[in-house]
């Protein structure tokens, strides 16, 4: 009897002791859902980068980090062989060199060429001057020829002179007309089809027209070569571009966290070779729908190390609906409906004392 007495009174203690939990559950909210709107805890995390080779492959010859070892930008992380590069470059600079020197040779003879066809036209047109001055004296001379041979022709009539005083006259005319037309072919031909104007200055010779011709020829085989060394020394600038890049150096201060890739192995062409924690750090919390709508991108927000208890201040970078793990279910003894949840990233600013992997709790003060 004892005995049921006594388990009754338990059992009346103890629905009493539910009872007064879940009555101070209700006032007061201390539910795990009523915990999760007060309180919004995230991790820190760093953003990792996997970097690799740009666009070379080869065998990896040296290591220069370590895992663990703390790296700056533009620093050394790793280098493949360039001796096949090497070699690319040396033969493309002889090649240029080899131009270079044709491309000299060339403008000098195009220098060459244009001084001798100055000097050729130079001494055409003093020969043409002259030629006209010797067709001008031969027809003075066969003038002279002519007018004596009318003369004498008029005296013979008069019997005034012999016979063979006119015959020696005729001779001297044809022999007058004869040297005219020859000193008039010699000026022809110096002429070369070029139509007399008896100004020299603006005569154009086309032997001379042929030499400046074949001058401007050279000037375009010269200039075929400069093209020639342009295009060779792109495909240089290409091949040292590429040599650079055979040298993996550090995108952006960080951590090396692991190296996929060991010395003497072939390494393929943008293949990841290191693992890399970057100074980008971040946390992520889960709001319901009326907090998250008090808050916007590119916002602050700040928040608390629990390490620390140091208040840093952070950056939102999105706002997106949570995955459906992350929405508030029907938990609640008052029955509440399921609430949608909001992901929202904070990115903070690299600082000591701040760690990947501490956790990072925001109040729900800052959503007042």
């Amino acid at each position: 009897m004892n005995w049921q007495k006594k388990s009754t009174k338990i059992s009346i203690a103890f629905i009493l002791l539910l009872f007064v939990g879940g009555f101070l559950l209700m006032y007061k909210g201390n539910d795990a859902v009523a915990m999760a709107l007060k309180k919004k805890e995230g991790i820190v995390t760093a953003e990792q980068v996997k970097v690799s080779f740009n666009s070379v492959n080869g065998r990896l010859i040296k290591e220069a980090v370590k895992e663990a070892q703390q790296v700056k930008k533009g620093e050394v992380l790793m280098v493949l062989d360039s001796t096949d590069t090497d070699l690319a470059i040396a033969k493309l600079k002889a090649q240029i060199g080899q131009l270079e020197a044709q491309i000299r040779s060339g403008s000098g003879n195009v220098n060459i060429g244009l001084s001798k066809t100055n000097t050729d036209e130079t001494q055409s047109l003093r020969q043409v001057d002259q030629q006209r001055a010797a067709v001008a004296a031969a027809q003075a001379s066969y003038e002279n020829s002519r007018l004596d041979y009318q003369r004498k022709q008029a005296l013979l009539t008069q019997g005034a002179i012999s016979k063979s005083d006119m015959d020696n006259a005729s001779m001297a005319l044809k022999v007058a007309n004869a040297n005219v037309a020859q000193q008039e072919q010699l000026l022809a031909k110096l002429l070369g089809g070029a139509a007399d104007t008896g100004d020299s200055e603006k005569l154009s010779l086309p032997t001379i027209e042929q030499e400046r011709q074949t001058v401007e020829n050279q000037k375009n085989d010269v200039e075929a070569l400069r093209q020639q060394k342009k295009y060779l020394e792109v495909q240089l600038q290409e091949l040292q571009v590429q040599k650079d890049r055979l040298t993996l150096r550090a995108p952006e201060d960080g951590k090396v966290l692991k190296i996929l890739s060991k010395q003497g192995e072939m390494i393929a062409a943008n293949t990841p070779v290191i693992l890399l924690e970057s100074r980008r750090y971040y946390y992520d919390i889960y709001l319901s729908e009326k907090q998250a709508a008090k808050l916007k991108e590119g916002g602050r927000l700040t928040g608390t190390t629990v390490a620390t208890d140091a208040k840093l201040t952070g950056t939102i970078r999105f706002i997106t609906k949570a995955p459906g793990f992350a929405d508030l279910k029907m938990s609640r003894e008052k029955g509440q409906s399921d609430l949608s949840a909001f992901q929202v990233r904070i990115y903070l600013e690299p600082q000591e004392g701040l760690l990947p992997g501490m956790t990072m709790e925001v109040h729900d003060d800052q959503f007042a």
